[in-house]
């Protein structure tokens, strides 16, 4: 099977299996949005999740949050691994909105990674999920899946997000991250399949004999 019937396949079946893809991080705005994935980095979103609403309550926009202490706001979400720093981008991140953008999220990749504690893959999600631009975020799931499913050689990030922008339609994007994160969860997991074990896996690659070592993100 061709690397691009391979990405066919694989997009039908998501489609069938996950008609609808609501966004794992509880939030209510763009800005909302941005602190949860932000906090994501290195936790569950299940984690998150768990910890946002009282923060939310205290800082639910850029002024309230810049109003905030760093303690303050290291208080609610010190479950979280990289607290700290977290607390602190936090914190940086709702005053730099305020002094540079009006108070408001930017709606540029180039703005958004300039803001404390915002990668690349942070400001995929938000402008693909709070302002519908097109956008591939590669997270640990997507970067192991791609692999394991022929679709990318795995040597880094950049080249998994290149590659996936390349087979499938820009109008697929957004949903279909997030449909493979799905999938990823529930049955392609690091120590669950080895790129021999979940109906996908065995789908594309049915005389696979050996484990598909994937590289990390």
């Amino acid at each position: 099977m061709l690397k691009r019937e391979r990405a066919k396949l694989v997009l039908r079946r998501l489609n069938e299996q996950y008609p609808e893809t609501p966004i794992p991080l509880d939030h209510s705005d763009a800005f909302t949005l941005l602190i949860a994935v932000l906090l994501s980095a290195q936790c569950t979103d299940k984690k998150v999740n768990e910890v946002t609403p009282a923060l939310f309550r205290a800082g639910p926009n850029p002024q309230k949050m810049a109003n905030l202490e760093e303690a303050d706001i290291h208080g609610y979400i010190r479950q979280l691994g990289l607290a700290k720093t977290k607390a602190k981008n936090v914190r940086r991140l709702a005053q730099l909105l305020l002094d540079r953008h009006g108070g408001e999220v930017p709606k540029s990749f180039g703005a958004l990674e300039a803001l404390p504690g915002v990668g690349h893959k942070t400001a995929s999600v938000v402008m693909s999920q709070a302002f519908g631009v097109p956008a591939f975020p590669v997270d640990t799931h997507i970067h192991r899946l791609a692999q394991r499913w022929g679709l990318t050689n795995g040597e880094n990030v950049a080249t998994t997000e290149r590659d996936l922008k390349r087979l499938f339609r820009r109008d697929a994007w957004n949903r279909l991250h997030l449909q493979i994160i799905f999938y990823g969860r529930e049955f392609c997991t690091a120590r669950g399949c080895d790129g021999r074990i979940c109906p996908m896996c065995k789908e594309l690659y049915p005389n696979r004999k050996k484990p598909v070592i994937t590289q990390k993100a």
